[in-house]
């Protein structure tokens, strides 16, 4: 965090659709872990998906659409963060490229992205935290995002946190960063 700075930052969390519809637990621990680490954190009502399975599915129309509505929505937040590397990588490398032929918006889009980060990088990365105070006496491992690792460059940010957890035992995971499926 900008240390010339006296107030905190103003966050977006982008909560995304499965977040939204399937685990919401994961949008309330992303609020806490955010206002836990100094930011004030809004949630717009008015955000949309991000659009990515119709840019996936080369429906550009209609990823232009979601694009704008989410720009729209969060592009007054000093940040926008998102508990998803795959999301992260849409608003932050495929807007600006969906919308670099729209005179009224490229730029819209290129600033927007420079402020788009999936959350355990912007934790670490922008806000500098380098541990966890938390203890949990078990054996895990981690399977990076792919969207996450190849996108977005997250790879160490996670471990290091992990890393942080009183007792915790971390095994590698063999083939790690195979992809999962998804």
């Amino acid at each position: 965090m900008d240390s010339q700075r006296n107030t905190e930052p103003r966050v977006g969390l982008f909560a995304t659709c499965l977040v939204d519809l399937f685990r919401p637990t994961v949008g309330f621990a992303a609020l806490r872990l955010l206002e836990q680490s100094g930011c004030a954190v809004v949630v717009p009502r008015d955000q949309t998906c991000c659009g990515q399975p119709a840019y996936n599915a080369g429906d550009r129309r209609t990823a232009m659409a979601f694009a704008r509505s989410v720009i729209g929505a969060f592009e007054s937040f000093d940040y926008v963060v998102v508990p998803s590397g795959s999301c992260a990588a849409t608003l932050r490398k495929d807007y600006p490229a969906l919308l670099a032929d729209d005179p009224e918006w490229c730029e819209r889009a290129r600033s927007f992205g420079e402020r788009c980060h999936e959350l355990v990088a912007f934790l670490s990365d922008i806000l500098g935290v380098e541990s966890v105070e938390v203890r949990c006496p078990e054996v895990a491992t981690y399977h990076d995002s792919c969207s996450g690792l190849r996108s977005l460059g997250i790879r160490e940010q996670p471990r290091r946190l992990l890393a942080s957890v009183a007792e915790l035992e971390l095994r590698a995971l063999p083939e790690g960063e195979s992809c999962c499926g998804f």
